[in-house]
């Protein structure tokens, strides 16, 4: 029986090597984007605006964020859910992106190296969607 999907914002992090930022959410396996399911009568830009405050304590400006959409894929956690993501590119974090921090529901964070093999612990949304796109922009591999 297939479930509501889950309809969250996420956002494209990078460091000032072009890495992304990706975390593993508390009590699971695979690492994904940053963000989160929008509170009663946010918008998808204001929800990923206080998702990331909340769990990496990056504080974003709204007006410098590029929408890339709403895309459908897979749940990362969980089976037989479609997830709808409004995904935003929020550029280059200051510095090396060492004051980048975990909070909230986060465990881990990792910036990810889009040229790197893909792994079998990144969320669909990153490897099917996100990655292809951003290999096409770095020249890095598909």
């Amino acid at each position: 029986m297939a479930t509501d999907p889950i309809v969250v914002s996420a956002a494209i992090i990078r460091d000032a090597t072009g890495r992304i930022l990706l975390v593993r959410k508390r009590g699971t396996s695979r690492y994904m984007m940053p963000g989160g399911k929008p509170e009663s009568g946010e918008t998808p830009l204001d929800t990923v605006v206080r998702e990331i405050d909340e769990e990496v304590g990056i504080v974003l400006d709204p007006g410098s964020l590029t929408p890339w959409g709403r895309i459908e894929t897979a749940a990362a956690n969980e089976a037989d859910t479609v997830l709808l993501a409004d995904v935003f590119d929020c550029g280059t974090v200051d510095g090396d992106g060492s004051h980048v921090r975990v909070a909230a529901e986060i465990d881990e964070l990792r910036w990810h190296d889009v040229t790197d093999d893909d792994r079998d612990d990144l969320a669909p949304l990153f490897v099917d969607h996100v990655l292809p796109v951003l290999r096409r922009h770095t020249g890095g591999s598909s």
